[in-house]
């Protein structure tokens, strides 16, 4: 999706009390885009995307036997193949970042069923849902936004307890941008591999493979916005075996290769995906 000539964004941490379970919120409004497709990528984060003016058109699930849909608000689990989402001239909406522990935390739901997943945030909150979607477009500012879902978010927090090991495997995953090896991981826990993946797959919603799968292709992407000298620097830097390699990576989990990426995709709206949340308040 090419930037627009007209934009707006906002970003904002939510309460302290919410920031186990939300990485922070993002405001977006956007005029003059070109219309097209562009890929909804995977990602560490589960993502809530609420429109505040046209239905959302995705017109390929992660899933690829589940049916095409159009959204006002929804829900997306964790995922490893890209979903595909159709734009019109302009987009006006909020994007929240999930950890993937605020999945059982505020929408009382298992992270395995959500994987590769979208679904109506109707599913988890009821007509509760549309009612915020009403709230929001009359606040007029995205501060009173992201305050009502403060609000709202901390009214569904069901806070609860994350096995110690699974906290820990995640975080490593993370820090190491996942070039770590899941054995080693289990080794350091005292696990069994088998017994681990399972274990952090009913937590997280995927295995400790894929998401290391994920956090490596994440940081993939952050490299290529920033003109590296070649793409096997980049394959190098990321930790694949050689640039063959992350191309078919890209293409599982991207459905393109790096460079047709860069071609016909950046700079793009959700650009702030990859930059991670520098310009936060």
């Amino acid at each position: 999706m090419a930037l627009s000539p007209s934009s707006d964004h906002a970003v904002s941490l939510p309460a302290p009390l919410l920031r186990p379970y939300i990485a922070h919120y993002e405001g977006y409004n956007a005029n003059g885009l070109v219309p097209g497709m562009h890929p909804g990528l995977p990602s560490h984060y589960v993502h809530i995307f609420i429109s505040l003016d046209q239905p959302i058109d995705i017109i390929h699930m992660p899933r690829p036997s589940d049916r095409a849909g159009s959204f006002m608000c929804f829900v997306n689990g964790l995922q490893d193949t890209p979903a595909i989402v159709r734009n019109g001239n302009s987009v006006h909406g909020i994007h929240i970042f999930l950890t993937p522990f605020g999945v059982r935390a505020l929408l009382n739901a298992s992270p395995a069923d959500l994987a590769s997943s979208v679904l109506d945030l109707a599913d988890f909150w009821g007509r509760s849902a549309y009612g915020l979607i009403d709230r929001l477009r009359s606040a007029g500012t995205w501060h009173n936004r992201f305050a009502i879902l403060d609000e709202v978010f901390s009214q569904a927090l069901r806070p609860f307890t994350m096995p110690n090991e699974v906290l820990w495997a995640w975080s490593r995953l993370a820090q190491a941008r996942g070039s770590i090896s899941i054995q080693g991981l289990a080794d350091n826990i005292g696990w069994s591999r088998r017994h681990f993946s399972e274990r952090f797959r009913r937590e997280i919603g995927i295995t400790p493979k894929t998401a290391a799968r994920i956090f490596r292709f994440e940081h993939s992407c952050t490299l290529l916005k920033k003109n590296p000298p070649s793409l096997a620097q980049v394959a190098f830097d990321c930790g694949y075996h050689d640039q063959p390699h992350m191309n078919r990576e890209w293409n599982s989990l991207a459905g393109c290769t790096p460079k047709s990426w860069i071609a016909g995709q950046l700079p793009f709206v959700q650009d702030y995906e990859l930059a991670g949340c520098n310009n936060v308040r």
